[in-house]
């Protein structure tokens, strides 16, 4: 008999004056922000690339990808590595909290017709500690349209112009 999943850990991150969690499952690593290449003609929420290791990430900031307005100070700043189709991708916060561990019963559904900064990227809402955490949803953080930029989707035989994406 298989046991359901009572519970998820994820990483409290904080964004401006909002509070979000990933599933530390999705996170491979947590770095301090490197100095990034830039990257010519990305997205406007790229802000470059990194070499960790022989890989070449793309590195987006999260605060851009929101529409916050830029960090005041990026001392505490840290880059999420995590695994987005398959393909590393970077990930830039204000700041990397804890690890906490999340009963699933205590994640509420967003709120329906009540718009929050990234409100469209959550999976839901608990709070801890009388504090509201809005857990993200990785996978919706980008449009196919955008995964295909970034090089997270594997590239179909015979697509006109197919080429990998420098991220794979």
């Amino acid at each position: 008999m298989k046991q359901q999943l009572q519970e998820i850990q994820v990483a409290c991150l904080t964004m401006g004056e909002g509070l979000y969690a990933v599933d530390i499952m999705r996170i491979k690593e947590i770095i301090r922000l490197p100095k990034l290449a830039p990257l010519p003609r990305a997205l406007p929420f790229v802000e470059g690339v990194i070499n960790l290791r022989g890989a070449v990430i793309p590195v987006v900031d999260l605060r851009k990808r929101f529409g916050l307005p830029p960090a005041e100070n990026m001392d505490n700043a840290r880059l999420l590595i995590l695994s987005v189709g398959g393909q590393p991708l970077g990930l830039i916060v204000d700041d990397v909290t804890e690890m906490i561990t999340i009963p699933l019963r205590d994640l509420k559904p967003p709120p329906r017709g009540v718009r929050t900064v990234g409100g469209e990227y959550m999976v839901g809402i608990c709070l801890v500690h009388e504090v509201p955490i809005m857990l993200l949803n990785i996978d919706s953080l980008f449009s196919f349209q955008e995964k295909a930029e970034l090089g997270c989707l594997p590239v179909r035989e015979g697509y006109a112009g197919a080429k990998k994406g420098a991220a794979c």
